[in-house]
């Protein structure tokens, strides 16, 4: 019963009513990822090019799509990871979660949650001052 109630009332948890209609309806499943991430593929857009979606194990977030995936995803290739021997690049790194609103997320010396004076401006720039 609560995953039909997050179903119906949250885009974010998950596929909502209507994407699970959709998929039902169209969909073609093409294969999953390492993080439970289910793609399916079915009908062409208004451009012609067939549809692609994908279905979040989880909370939806996009950066939690791997590098093949993405690739597949925004047509850059029409051969989906599952359908080949797809290895990450070197330089392609792993999923991280979005830190933003976390003790992890990045702040600045001199912003409001970290004490201490914000570094002085240097270079061509100079700050404006009132009554300058």
């Amino acid at each position: 019963m609560k995953n039909l109630l997050l179903q119906i009332f949250t885009w974010w948890n998950g596929q909502t009513m209507g994407t699970r209609f959709a998929t039902w309806r169209f969909g073609k499943r093409v294969g999953e990822d390492e993080l439970g991430n289910i793609y399916y593929e079915g009908g062409t857009s208004s451009f012609g090019l067939p549809r692609r979606w994908v279905i979040y194990k989880g909370y939806a977030e996009a950066s939690a799509i791997p590098p093949g995936w993405h690739g597949w995803m925004h047509h850059r290739t029409d051969v989906p990871p599952s359908k080949e021997n797809y290895v990450a690049k070197d330089w392609q790194i792993g999923h991280r979660a979005n830190p933003t609103g976390t003790a992890q997320a990045y702040r600045p010396p001199g912003s409001l949650a970290v004490p201490g004076e914000r570094p002085r401006v240097t270079g061509d720039y100079d700050a404006w001052t009132p009554g300058n």
